[in-house]
């Protein structure tokens, strides 16, 4: 499966990049239903961190942890790499964000 716009079966990537980033879209929607949530609203700690501007840096020292962390807990866990993926994904949406409100 590609995610972009290719529609030719044949045109797979190279490194499997497609079929890594798919794997990595069903980790991140996993999780939405094992966050704990503050309220019915589904309010997360990541909402307040955002509230309080200090979830840039939350996000980066989480991804640098659990890439730091791969391969010494549970030998080279992937789910590491998808927790740092997810933190930097994070990361990303929020400078964006922050970009969008200053224009």
């Amino acid at each position: 499966m590609y995610l972009g716009t290719k529609t030719n079966d044949d045109d797979n990537m190279k490194y499997n990049e497609d079929k890594i980033l798919k794997e990595v879209i069903e980790y991140i929607e996993k999780t939405y239903s094992e966050h704990y949530s503050v309220d019915k609203s589904g309010f997360q700690v990541q909402d307040m961190l955002r509230h309080l501007d200090i979830d840039k840096d939350f996000c980066q020292s989480n991804a640098i942890k659990y890439l730091c962390r791969y391969g010494k807990k549970n030998g080279k866990n992937k789910m590491d790499l998808f927790k740092a993926i997810h933190y930097i994904v994070l990361l990303i949406d929020s400078e964006d964000t922050k970009w969008k409100v200053k224009l």
